[in-house]
């Protein structure tokens, strides 16, 4: 049971990505589903979440410009990133809360992450 992103890369300020996260194995519901980051020298941080219902929660830094989205059918939490600047470059992590049908409990799950790099 894991968790994988994609769609990471390099653009110019003001530009836009969409980041994926795919959870794979045996996982018979998923609860909560989110993106973090961690840019050099800082901590992680929560960059939003998307809970079970649909409903959403973003960083003050991102509220207006990114959206988090989720679909069940292919166990996916994506994040659409517009209009970014240079301060957005950071390793972005996927989390999610899911019950491991084989494992009978649920389990947190961290991506390996993928860079993003915004220049200006």
């Amino acid at each position: 049971v894991h968790v994988v992103e994609s769609g990471g890369g390099s653009v110019q300020a003001g530009g836009s990505l969409r980041l994926s996260c795919e959870a794979s194995g045996s996982i018979s519901r998923i609860n909560y589903m989110a993106w973090y980051r961690q840019a050099p020298g800082k901590e992680r941080e929560l960059v939003a979440s998307i809970s079970a219902g649909g409903g959403t929660r973003y960083a003050d830094s991102v509220q207006g410009r990114f959206i988090i989205s989720r679909n069940d059918a292919v166990k996916t939490v994506y994040l659409q990133m517009n209009s970014l600047r240079p301060e957005d470059t950071a390793v972005y992590y996927c989390n999610a809360e899911v019950f491991g049908s084989t494992y009978g409990e649920y389990l947190a799950l961290w991506g390996q992450g993928t860079q993003v790099t915004v220049s200006s």
